[in-house]
């Protein structure tokens, strides 16, 4: 516990007398932390520490890569930053060494502050102090992050938008050089390559790649492609929400824990550019932002993230993943979280224009693309809706083709009510996409009336395909049951299938392989919610773990007779 005469060594208290240094050594915690664990986290909620021992070290995270900005010794506060402004943590304290601090909740802090206004106004100073200048908080804020990497191609050359895209999804910071721009030379930092051996990645301080496959832009920005071991406690599949939901808490807990993705982390949930039904985020969260708060998570509780790497095969009686490459995963358990796809029109042209003006969902990153055009959303779900208010802050307007006569069956109120007042968007009912047009890029759609089978032509700066999306689970092996439409069954689902072959009854999102569970859009169910995928994700390990259990008593999992 921390005692009166520890409090009288921390500079700010010092002029405190011995009844309220008595009093706040009674509400103090007293924490001790191991090298490399957080007092308190980057957005933690707002508390005063101060270092009774060690050395803790403020960080944040740039670009994906912790960055340090000082340090606090026995003696120093920190936390005045979020007291004063009554904020989250604007960064991370993490212990350098073996370390112990106290701190002081919110309430306690002003409890002491009322008596002593002293207190209070050093508190503040310190806080004005690490806020201003170049070297504080609002220096590093403004300083923009260094791009890890420099791209050159076309905007509307199909390789280039997918490299941009999957550098988006894996929050590296990039240049895109576009090739007609007057400063090419000198912000490619000397001549391009030529035009056939577009796209080209330059890694800032490192290799240049021509026309890259993804694998190799990953290992060159070390984004981890590679397993450390063979064998695992889990090997989940897929890192959407319930993927890194379940990373987070199978790593938490103690697991051997691996992420095999075969893209981006995120998920369709990744694409989404702003989610506002989401428990804890009031105001809101883009959907690469809450996949890369996840994963920052997942990695720091010691969970193996890769990406670029896809299951090709997986052995149901011995539970091996065969990836892509030849290489073989051992797990103990395996959970599915690989998702949906985006459902594709058939009309011809699309293939020809997909990445050149026609997309399947939408990343945040791509609304400055459509800055002063036309653009078009298909589909009447939440995620066309998002992607609608937010195309509208950039595009000259935006126009939703919604086959039905109303959006209310399939979109939540709030993003309906949120669409009326921009001026920007307007909805046409009962029309649907009849034919598209361009040469180098998209140029114009045809929309085809429902009722009277006439056609429109559009002119169209960027049509984004938002129509639903199915179950791409024909890889999986035949033990592992699956609905009529692909969807994985689990539990009494499956049970009723007549698949199940032992006695004991079947985990909840167990599939009928056991040890192999499903969860998230993969698996059979009515509810598609980021919220539900992350709780199925979550539950999934509480599953593993009893799974894992009953293993060692195998009278638990004798087959039926």
């Amino acid at each position: 516990m921390v005692t009166a005469e520890e409090i009288a060594g921390v500079a700010l208290f010092a002029g405190l007398d011995p009844t309220q240094r008595e009093r706040l050594a009674g509400v103090a915690a007293d924490v001790s932390l191991v090298p490399g664990e957080y007092a308190a986290p980057e957005g933690g909620e707002r508390a005063l520490f101060a270092v009774l021992e060690g050395r803790i070290e403020p960080t944040r995270l740039v670009d994906g890569v912790e960055r340090v900005l000082g340090e606090r010794l026995a003696g120093d506060i920190f936390g005045e930053v979020p007291i004063a402004l009554g904020t989250v943590f604007p960064v991370g304290f993490r212990a350098a060494e073996a370390s112990r601090v106290m701190r002081i909740d919110a309430a306690d802090y002003h409890a002491v502050a009322a008596v002593v206004p002293d207190v209070a106004k050093e508190v503040g100073r310190l806080a004005a102090h690490r806020m201003g200048g170049t070297r504080g908080l609002q220096g590093i804020a403004a300083e923009p992050p260094p791009p890890r990497a420099i791209v050159v191609g076309h905007r509307w050359d199909a390789s280039c938008s997918e490299l941009r895209r999957f550098l988006d999804r894996n929050q590296v910071t990039f240049n895109w050089v576009t090739p007609d721009a007057p400063d090419t030379a000198d912000a490619w930092g000397g001549p391009l390559p030529p035009e056939g051996d577009w796209p080209a990645i330059q890694v800032v301080g490192g290799k240049t790649v021509v026309r890259p496959h993804l694998r190799r832009v990953a290992e060159l920005l070390e984004l981890g492609t590679e397993a450390a071991v063979a064998e695992y406690d889990t090997v989940i599949v897929g890192a959407g929400p319930a993927g890194l939901a379940a990373a987070v808490y199978g790593a938490s807990e103690g697991l051997s824990t691996i992420v095999v993705e075969r893209e981006a982390p995120g998920g369709q949930a990744g694409t989404s550019s702003r989610i506002e039904n989401y428990l804890g985020f009031p105001s809101g969260v883009s959907g690469d932002e809450l996949a890369s708060r996840a994963l920052q998570q997942g990695r720091r509780l010691g969970a193996e993230i890769l990406v670029t790497r896809s299951i090709s095969r997986i052995d149901a009686q011995t539970h091996q993943l065969h990836l892509d490459g030849g290489d073989v995963l051992r797990a103990r358990t395996i959970i599915l979280a690989c998702g949906v796809t985006w459902r594709r029109l058939s009309i011809d042209g699309f293939d020809r224009l997909a990445g050149k003006g026609i997309s399947y969902g939408a990343a945040r990153s791509e609304a400055p693309n459509t800055h002063g055009l036309d653009v078009h959303i298909v589909g009447a779900g939440n995620s066309a809706g998002q992607a609608a208010l937010f195309f509208s802050t950039h595009a000259r307007s935006v126009t939703i083709l919604c086959r039905g006569d109303g959006l209310e069956k399939s979109m939540s109120r709030y993003l309906i009510d949120q669409l009326t007042t921009r001026s920007n968007i307007r909805t046409q009912f009962g029309v649907e996409v009849a034919a598209v047009h361009g040469e180098l890029s998209l140029e114009a759609i045809e929309i085809r009336d429902s009722a009277t089978s006439e056609t429109t032509r559009l002119e169209s700066g960027g049509l984004f395909i938002f129509i639903g999306a199915d179950a791409e689970t024909g890889w999986l092996p035949p033990e592992i049951a699956l609905d009529r439409r692909g969807y994985v069954l689990t539990g009494s689902d499956m049970r009723d299938t007549g698949r199940w072959e032992l006695e004991r009854d079947p985990y909840l999102l167990e599939t009928s392989v056991p040890g192999i569970f499903a969860c998230g859009d993969v698996r059979f169910g009515p509810i598609k919610r980021v919220a539900a995928a992350v709780g199925e994700g979550s539950m999934a390990i509480a599953f593993v773990h009893q799974f894992l259990r009953d293993a060692r008593d195998p009278s638990v999992a004798t087959p039926s007779a």
